[in-house]
């Protein structure tokens, strides 16, 4: 039987992980600063990011864990500095801001409901199941740049220290999702173990240039 200890540990492991992964975006924002502009970069992934987050940080509030509500409370803050920082140096400052307000209203909402809601495990559920689907939209969002690898047969434009790092936090958070017996912590970070994987598989495919060549992009 596993002991509680070994399920902390896990849970925190997986925690730190994921801080690390949340902390990958500062590289962007860097740039964003150094170059005085977004260009032409998109910043849905920051918003989509930061509902996930907050979505998490909500169901994590109502099944009472402290480690998807710390790790959550640690995202949802990062994302929204960076959305912001986007927003600085973004060209089209309405849009991006248009997409936070739109955010930050669904946020209001689904926390509202979590409040108001008298059926606390009915709750959970449906805010359980939005936070799942919030996820798993974000790890299809590699989806479009994947094709693009398969079309021109070179795996060079994947950062393969994110991918590595996106396979072990989703394999610590999926087996503390079976401790859990939790399946809505379990399915995103399954669909994540098997993304991961595939693209892992793509550098052994269509071989480039060495692994160690490939940088953060």
């Amino acid at each position: 039987m596993l002991t509680t200890s070994f399920k902390d540990g896990l849970a925190s492991s997986a925690s730190f992980c994921t801080i690390l992964q949340f902390l990958a975006g500062i590289l962007v924002c860097r740039r964003f600063i150094k170059n005085g502009t977004t260009g032409d970069t998109s910043g849905l992934a920051f918003i989509s990011c930061f509902m996930s987050c907050s979505n998490w940080l909500c169901y994590g509030l109502l099944i009472h864990d402290s480690f998807i509500v710390l790790v959550n409370v640690f995202g949802a803050t990062l994302q929204l500095f960076y959305v912001i920082t986007f927003m600085l140096y973004s060209v089209k400052k309405s849009t991006i801001l248009k997409q936070l307000i739109g955010s930050i209203t669904f946020v209001t909402f689904v926390f509202t409901y979590s409040m108001l809601e008298p059926n606390r495990a009915l709750a959970a559920q449906r805010i359980g199941f939005l936070s799942c689907s919030t996820t798993i939209f974000f790890f299809a969002s590699p989806l479009t740049m994947l094709a693009y690898v398969i079309r021109i047969k070179s795996a060079e434009s994947l950062p393969f220290p994110i991918i590595i790092s996106s396979l072990i936090c989703c394999c610590q958070w999926f087996a503390y999702g079976c401790i859990q017996k939790d399946l809505f912590i379990q399915l995103p970070n399954f669909l994540g173990i098997a993304l991961s994987m595939f693209q892992v598989s793509l550098f052994f495919i269509y071989p480039g240039k060495k692994v160690d060549q490939v940088h953060f992009i």
